[in-house]
C-alpha cells in the first residue's frame, strides 16, 4: 500500500473534537464501526484513501472489481516526523450474519493488502490510523482472522485512533428479470434467471 505522509496547513472542520452531537451524525457511528470495531476517539489528523483515481467518502459503496488495485493513502496532521500505523480490516468478514470479529487487511506494509472479496452480504472495510509516539515495529500478526484492532493498540501502546474512515463493499449476486419473451411471433410469459455479474 502506497503511504504518503503530507502535511496540510488549511482547516478542516473534521479535525474539532467531536462532540455529543456531531457524534449522532458521524457516519463512523451511523455505520457502526465506532462501537463495534473502535472506542469513540477525537479526530486529530487527516486521511485519504485514494482508489483509481478516486478518493473514497465515508460510508461510499465501491465494488470488489473497484478496490482489486491496492489504494493510495495520505495521513497528516501531526507534523512532517510523525510516525502513523496504518490498519486496514473486514469486520463483517467471513459474512455479516456471521462475523469472527475482524480480518485484517494490512498495516504499514507489514502485511501485504489483499483486496476485499466478500462472498456474501454487504462488508464495511474499515481504515484506521493510530500515531505511534516513538518509532517502533509492528509486526505481522501471525493469523487474519480474528484480529482485533483494539488488541493490537494496546500490544503497541497506540492509544486511540486519530482518524478512520470506512467504505462498503458487496459482491453483485445473479438477479432473475421477469417479462415476456417473443418466440417466432408468439407471446410467452415466464420468469429467465439473468446471470451476470453488476
Amino acid at each position: 500500500m502506497e503511504l504518503n505522509n503530507k502535511e496540510r496547513f488549511t482547516f478542516s472542520s473534521s479535525l474539532l473534537p467531536t462532540t455529543a452531537s456531531s457524534m449522532s451524525r458521524d457516519p463512523l457511528v451511523i455505520g457502526n464501526i465506532v462501537g463495534e470495531v473502535l472506542d469513540p476517539f477525537t479526530r486529530s489528523a487527516w486521511m485519504k484513501v485514494i482508489y483509481n483515481e478516486q478518493e473514497v467518502t465515508n460510508g461510499s459503496e465501491l465494488k470488489p472489481s473497484m478496490v482489486a488495485k491496492e489504494p493510495r493513502v495520505e495521513i497528516g496532521g501531526h507534523g512532517r516526523g510523525a510516525l502513523y500505523t496504518l490498519v486496514m480490516i473486514d469486520p463483517d468478514a467471513p459474512s455479516p450474519s456471521n462475523p469472527t470479529k475482524e480480518n485484517t487487511y494490512t498495516g504499514n506494509e507489514v502485511v501485504s493488502y489483499e483486496s476485499p472479496k466478500p462472498t456474501a452480504g454487504i462488508h464495511r472495510i474499515v481504515f484506521i490510523v493510530f500515531r505511534q509516539s516513538v518509532r517502533q515495529t509492528i509486526y505481522a500478526p501471525g493469523w487474519r482472522q480474528n484480529f482485533n484492532t483494539r488488541d493490537l493498540a494496546q500490544l503497541y501502546n497506540l492509544g486511540l485512533p486519530v482518524a478512520a474512515m470506512y467504505f462498503n463493499c458487496q459482491r453483485r449476486m445473479a438477479v432473475e428479470a421477469e417479462g415476456t419473451f417473443q418466440v417466432h411471433g408468439a407471446s410467452l410469459s415466464s420468469v429467465a434467471k439473468v446471470k451476470r455479474k453488476l
